[in-house]
């Protein structure tokens, strides 16, 4: 069975924010459109909790999970949290969002605990730029990057956010750094989430120049049917994602997502707060996995494309 929403869209993908403690302070980050508070480990969910409420979204035919938040990494049990995830039966794919920068020491256990894919963001490669933009290294963002390659993660992805006027004129360094690791590249548009109008459109950087270079130079062009449409341009040695959300229909058209925040709540959409379903107190109150599923397909039944209109 596979959860279809009133488009027709099917829900495949679940991604869960463990945490919104972060070691970094990206003066861009959009916490996964949660509301941003002050977060400390004892009103986390804990791994019962979370394995549940991935157990329960299994059942209901989302196969592929993937950890967010905040950063991840900045939880002390998140191998434990990827281990037990990882064995919960019908999941086919576990992946992780992360910075990066507390990577290097935790990927050959989170490999082999079951954690299958890495995407890690990187703006920049410049020393100066990265402190400037997240308050962190970037040698410990790639020697996450680096760590991850070895460990035997497939794919690893870099995501790069691109801003205009800060990064915008370093994306074919990034390419190369991508292809000397063997990562795959996704260049990201800034969405208008947790940021203010000013920053947006001061920093908003569309991605048409790009594409229209990418297209003349890749072998093949795929689109992902199941990923909002995004392509895929194949290089003859290295891949590169395009990632257009807020002003591309598509992206909402394609959407097979649905969010679990790190309160615990359904979040059916990115872009909105104003319809979120309290799956944790339920839970905290003793409520059966019927009792869950029904919170799922109620907030499946609130998944409507953003950019509908």
């Amino acid at each position: 069975m596979v959860l279809k929403d009133s488009c027709g869209r099917p829900l495949l993908n679940l991604r869960v924010g463990i945490t919104q403690r972060c070691n970094l302070r990206c003066e861009y980050c959009h916490t996964e459109g949660e509301e941003k508070c002050v977060a400390h480990p004892r009103t986390e969910m804990t791994v019962g909790e979370i394995v549940r409420i991935v157990t329960v979204a299994v059942g209901l035919g989302i196969n592929k999970v993937k950890l967010t938040g905040g950063e991840p990494l900045a939880r002390s049990d998140v191998v434990e949290v990827v281990r037990e995830i990882s064995n919960v039966s019908g999941l086919l794919d576990l992946s992780m969002t992360t910075n990066g920068t507390l990577l290097a020491p935790l990927a050959d256990d989170l490999y082999a605990s079951g954690l299958k894919r890495v995407n890690v963001n990187l703006p920049t490669l410049d020393e100066n730029g990265y402190s400037k933009l997240t308050g962190g290294h970037v040698r410990d963002a790639l020697e996450g990057v680096e760590a991850a390659i070895r460990a035997g993660f497939r794919p690893v992805k870099i995501n790069m956010l691109v801003l205009k006027g800060v990064n915008d004129d370093a994306v074919d360094e990034m390419v190369n750094f991508a292809r000397r690791t063997g990562a795959i590249l996704q260049l990201i548009e800034l969405e208008p989430i947790n940021i203010t109008d000013a920053y947006y459109s001061l920093r908003h950087k569309p991605l048409d120049e790009y594409e229209e270079k990418l297209k003349q130079k890749a072998v093949r062009v795929e689109t992902r049917e199941y990923m909002q449409n995004r392509r895929i341009y194949h290089m003859p040695d290295v891949k590169i994602e395009t990632i257009r959300p807020t002003e591309n229909a598509e992206f909402c058209m394609h959407c097979t997502r649905l969010r679990v925040t790190s309160s615990g709540k359904l979040k059916a959409c990115l872009m909105k707060n104003d319809n979120l379903i309290d799956v944790l107190t339920p839970l905290r109150r003793g409520a059966s996995d019927r009792e869950l599923e029904e919170l799922f397909v109620l907030a499946n039944h609130e998944r409507q494309p953003y950019n509908k209109n």
